[in-house]
């Protein structure tokens, strides 16, 4: 779910009257994001991944200038429902500033094994330009630039409680019916680590405007209630981006193709 309360500001900036900051920056905690999303198309292929959840956390601690990382699944209809996707694994990692990113997801090791053998690979670099709220405990996002007009990408990660759990999903049909039929959205994809209980989306808008028409009206706008009055998640985090750019291809094509189109 969307959550546009946080406001769209820098991290980076100082309040007014205030001197800025000399403590050099806090390295690898994400001023830039990827997310690599990743298609595996027989049953050979998505058993190997299925062990790379083990495997890929011994070695990306491992490489060079990562900070953050999660591996995810999805879910079926492009995860807006709790159905799993065996096809579709996402690795979400930050870094200290976009060269490093596209240098390690190109080069390093588990991201050169999972292109290698999915069939599909698209990695799209990302500028935190506001977050609120946590992740695992920790806020994984270095907010690193300044809101600009045009396109904007949002994620929001939620920890659902299990007692609220089927209330939840019972609400995501008619979520996924109202986002599919957005024509704004670019992009819009569900993950997640835990099943059912942890959850992340991922959505691409041509600008905030139409981000915001589609969170504070209609189906999405009484469901964001509904979490809010009834507690629904133990723990949540809400961030905006600017886009960088991407690499590779999705669904036979470039998911940023629209964008530059509307510019």
């Amino acid at each position: 779910m969307l959550d546009n309360t946080a406001p769209e500001t820098s991290h980076a900036e100082p309040p007014q009257g205030q001197p800025r900051s000399t403590a050099p920056p806090k390295a690898h905690i994400g001023a830039c994001v990827s997310l690599s999303f990743h298609r595996f198309g027989t049953w050979g292929q998505r058993l190997w991944v299925l062990g790379q959840m083990g495997a890929a956390r011994l070695s990306l601690p491992r490489v060079p200038g990562i900070g953050a990382w999660k591996l995810c699944g999805s879910g079926a209809n492009q995860g807006f429902v709790p159905i799993p996707n065996p096809a579709v694994w996402v690795i979400l990692a930050t870094w200290p500033d976009e060269a490093t990113a596209r240098a390690q997801t190109a080069a390093a090791h588990p991201f050169t094994a999972w292109a290698e053998r999915a069939d599909e690979r698209w990695t799209v670099f990302l500028a935190p330009t506001s977050a609120r709220g946590k992740w695992a405990g920790i806020e994984p996002f270095a907010v690193s630039a300044r809101a600009k007009p045009g396109p904007v990408a949002a994620l929001t990660r939620a920890t659902v409680r299990p007692s609220v759990a089927a209330q939840f999903w019972r609400r995501t049909p008619d979520l996924n019916r109202a986002i599919f039929a957005d024509p704004n959205v670019m992009f819009r994809i569900g993950i997640g680590e835990v099943p059912l209980m942890q959850q992340v989306t991922f959505s691409i808008w041509p600008n905030t405007d139409a981000m915001a028409n589609f969170a504070r009206k209609g189906l999405h706008a009484d469901a964001i209630r509904a979490v809010r009055e009834g507690g629904w998640f133990r723990e949540e985090l809400y961030a905006r981006f600017r886009i960088l750019g991407a690499d590779g291809a999705w669904a036979g094509g470039d998911p940023l193709a629209k964008l530059r189109e509307c510019r």
